[in-house]
């Protein structure tokens, strides 16, 4: 018996990471070196610190304007958003990382944004390492 939930366990876990992969078509070990442009501001990763943004861990998944280090920090505009439902998922990272402001009209983020498409996609595949929680949505 204890076998056999093993294998369900582990079966389920290669099933997660496998849906998180397709989830994300960019390239995180490329997306690492696109998110330096990122660090002045967010962190990622088991030390990560908040700093002029929120921390980045569990992003992916998450209601935006709700992370419990940054609540104080986050704009009006950024705060309301969540309440209306916007999850950060890969579209909704792809529009606000394209043009945050153009989004998210009082946003306090000051990056204006991503010029390449494949910069996006490699970020959120970079930035999916660390939302483990993470489950895409089935078709």
């Amino acid at each position: 018996m204890i076998k056999q939930s093993k294998i369900v366990i582990l079966a389920s876990a290669i099933t997660l990471m496998a849906s998180a992969t397709a989830f994300a078509s960019g390239d995180a070990d490329k997306g690492k070196k696109v998110f330096k442009k990122c660090k002045a501001c967010h962190m990622v990763g088991e030390k990560a610190k908040k700093k002029v943004g929120p921390v980045l861990n569990n992003i992916i998944g998450a209601t935006a304007g709700t992370n419990e280090e940054f609540l104080k920090k986050y704009s009006k505009s950024m705060i309301k958003a969540g309440v209306e439902g916007l999850i950060w998922d890969e579209a909704n990272l792809t529009e606000y990382l394209t043009k945050p402001k153009a989004m998210i009209k009082k946003t306090k983020m000051s990056f204006k944004g991503f010029k390449k498409p494949e910069d996006i996609e490699n970020v959120i595949a970079y930035l999916l390492q660390f939302s483990p929680d993470y489950v895409p949505p089935t078709e």
